[in-house]
């Protein structure tokens, strides 16, 4: 359900920790109802960039729009300058993020911790805030749980709150980061369904994942990256049955020596 229309923008984005450099100029865009997932090896950027697009992490250098906006900075006469946490956190609920971890409140129920965001953040009228966080649970399969603490669930019927909790806030963009990896194998299937469900919709989604079959199947585009650069990028099919740079090679015949 891709529009054409360039949702998130990407420019010439440098990170640094310290003396090592972990994004060497990156340069992506994303169009509006697009899914392009992120996949390389651990430490290939991946994580890091996804955290700069919501200003989780500053970068050094470059710039990320959504829909035309710069996050985090205003330019003036060519120059960056950071935004007050206040104007920040207004841009950041326009970005959905889903964690490794779940990051629930455990003192709150599920429908509580959808809610949430939807009061403090927004501030929506508690009924109103209801209805739409009930909503987003029946959405992800928990209609029947909304009442339930995070210890009384699953991983991944806490991974899908967690989505539900992103999603309530009619975000822009979402952003995935993982989000399986920390589940058991007999629970990923669940949470991989919620976002096959959401990229049908045409949700605009950066997934980051080393769920190699469910990047086939579900993204639009394919973006490979090492070294803190993307080396490779393209279709699903392209990348995976022809890929063209060694290094791609040698990753998925790491990962998945199937998906060539």
């Amino acid at each position: 359900m891709r529009t054409g229309t360039v949702l998130l923008r990407a420019t010439d984005v440098h990170k640094r920790f310290g003396e090592i450099e972990v994004l060497k100029g990156i340069d992506l865009e994303v169009e509006q109802g697009e899914v392009v997932a992120l996949i390389g090896s651990s430490g290939s950027g991946k994580t890091t960039f996804l955290r700069c697009i919501n200003r989780l992490e500053e970068y050094e250098q470059g710039l990320i729009t959504i829909a035309g906006e710069p996050i985090g900075y205003a330019v003036e006469y060519g120059h960056r300058r950071r935004l007050s946490e206040r104007a920040m956190a207004a841009q950041r609920a326009r970005i959905g993020m889903v964690f490794q971890q779940f990051n629930l409140f455990p003192h709150l129920t599920a429908l509580r911790n959808v809610m949430l965001g939807l009061v403090k953040v927004q501030g929506r009228a508690r009924a109103e805030a209801q209805e739409i966080a009930a909503g987003w649970l029946a959405r992800v399969g928990l209609a029947d749980r909304s009442d339930h603490y995070p210890y009384q669930l699953s991983g991944g019927q806490q991974q899908r709150v967690a989505i539900a909790r992103a999603l309530a806030m009619e975000p822009q963009l979402v952003l995935f980061d993982e989000v399986t990896s920390a589940l058991d194998p007999e629970l990923v299937g669940e949470v991989l369904g919620v976002m096959r469900d959401l990229a049908r919709s045409g949700m605009t989604m950066v997934v980051v994942s080393h769920e190699m079959s469910f990047v086939r199947d579900v993204a639009d585009r394919v973006v490979f990256m090492a070294g803190g650069q993307i080396v490779e990028q393209g279709p699903p099919a392209q990348l995976f049955n022809t890929p063209g740079h060694d290094r791609l090679r040698a990753f998925l015949s790491r990962v998945n020596p199937q998906a060539r």
